[in-house]
């Protein structure tokens, strides 16, 4: 009975979200397509197709690595697909703001040039090689239209700059009460979530990794989501990460994503590029530990987190930093003593108001945090997951400087 009624509680909850998303093509379609447009055109066609196909193009570029599609033709649907699930998601939220202009723009034309059934013509009637007057009613679902798009390309476009052009540096200090004077500066340099895949190649490795050197860190933590997809196809795309450079070297721990494009065989190759791994063990540097936790996704293969494997044996009078990929681990951070997490995974939303969602499922979005005597820092991530458009959550490397209290 129990099976029948989750069976049912799945077929539900998969109409309802069915429903919503057909409910939301819709108006996208009636505000942009059939209320601009006189029933029949040409401009309808085209407008009806143009959402089609972008949609049939997202669904593509989600699917098309999971079921064999040939790499060359994934990258080839990626591009237009994710940008048209970004624009589709801006279009809608400024055809929403739309709505509160909309009726103050039809009453102040209304006002301006009599009844609403008054069409914008000459006092004579067109001569016949004119095209037909434009009701007051169409004009302004244009004009609504004409913004709104305008508006959603522009903000892609911005968002898609944001990504492209890599991500900025942003310096952090962080006190930790039990870090010895002698590590008093110490450098971490944090990246998450770089995800080079269909989209992000070995051009923004090599941004990333430029720019990391570039900080000359003392330490390098590279915190999951690497990649999205196969060892087989983006062998080359993460290549440039071998030639990371710290004094303490780079480590690396797993993220959600590299259990979705082959964890094994990406183990092995971060390994061979140099990056020392961490897999729910930890190392003993001169002045703390550093340990570090495998995600959360990896108990769909028997490879889940183990804090007890990695700081159940430690000393505890040590500074103890950890690297886990997703910020809900804090809480078993707190249990096992740790002085400071570094996590990503969230993107700081990436699209706004993806905020507001990300903050429904992660205690801490972006930025610095205190749980207990535990401290939290979550990066936005260097990369795009998906869509390569960012707004309002720009990406970054942090550059964390630790700071002893007793310097």
């Amino acid at each position: 009975m129990d099976v029948v009624i989750a069976v049912v509680g799945v077929v539900v909850g998969a109409g309802i979200v069915a429903l919503g998303v057909v409910g939301v093509h819709w108006y996208l379609w009636r505000r942009l397509v059939r209320d601009t447009t006189v029933r029949g055109s040409t401009a309808r066609w085209v407008g009806t197709g143009v959402i089609v196909a972008g949609t049939v193009l997202l669904i593509g570029a989600f699917g098309s690595e999971s079921a064999g599609v040939p790499f060359l033709l994934t990258r080839i649907i990626a591009w237009p697909g994710y940008l048209w699930g970004a624009l589709f998601l801006y279009l809608v939220l400024w055809l929403l703001a739309g709505e509160l202009i909309r009726p103050l723009f039809r009453r102040w034309i209304t006002r301006s040039s009599g009844s609403e059934d008054v069409r914008f013509s000459a006092i004579e009637p067109p001569p016949r090689d004119q095209p037909a007057p434009v009701s007051r009613r169409l004009f302004v679902a244009r004009s609504v239209g004409a913004a709104t798009t305008l508006a959603a390309v522009a903000t892609v476009g911005y968002g898609t700059h944001n990504v492209l052009a890599g991500p900025r540096v942003k310096q952090l200090t962080v006190p930790l009460a039990n870090l010895p004077r002698a590590a008093h500066g110490f450098r971490i340099a944090v990246v998450s979530d770089i995800h080079l895949g269909p989209i992000l190649g070995r051009g923004f490795a090599e941004r990333v990794v430029e720019t990391i050197n570039g900080t000359q860190p003392d330490l390098i933590a590279v915190v999951g989501d690497l990649v999205d997809g196969s060892v087989e196809h983006l062998r080359s795309a993460v290549e440039p990460l071998s030639r990371l450079r710290a004094r303490q070297g780079a480590y690396f721990v797993t993220g959600n994503h590299e259990y979705f494009s082959g964890a094994e065989q990406w183990i092995e190759q971060v390994q061979e590029l140099g990056l020392r791994l961490l897999a729910n063990s930890r190392a003993e540097l001169p002045h703390f530990d550093l340990a570090g936790v495998n995600d959360i996704q990896g108990e769909r293969i028997g490879q889940g987190p183990d804090f007890a494997a990695a700081l159940g044996d430690r000393d505890l009078a040590r500074t103890a930093v950890l690297l886990a990929h997703q910020p809900v681990q804090i809480h078993d951070a707190v249990e096992f003593g740790v002085d400071l997490q570094l996590s990503g995974h969230t993107h700081g939303g990436q699209l706004w108001p993806g905020n507001l969602v990300a903050g429904l499922a992660n205690p801490t979005v972006a930025g610095l945090e205190r749980y207990g005597d535990t401290q939290l820092y979550v990066t936005r991530g260097a990369g795009a997951w998906g869509p390569p458009v960012r707004v309002g959550a720009p990406s970054d490397i942090t550059v964390i400087e630790l700071a002893s209290k007793q310097a």
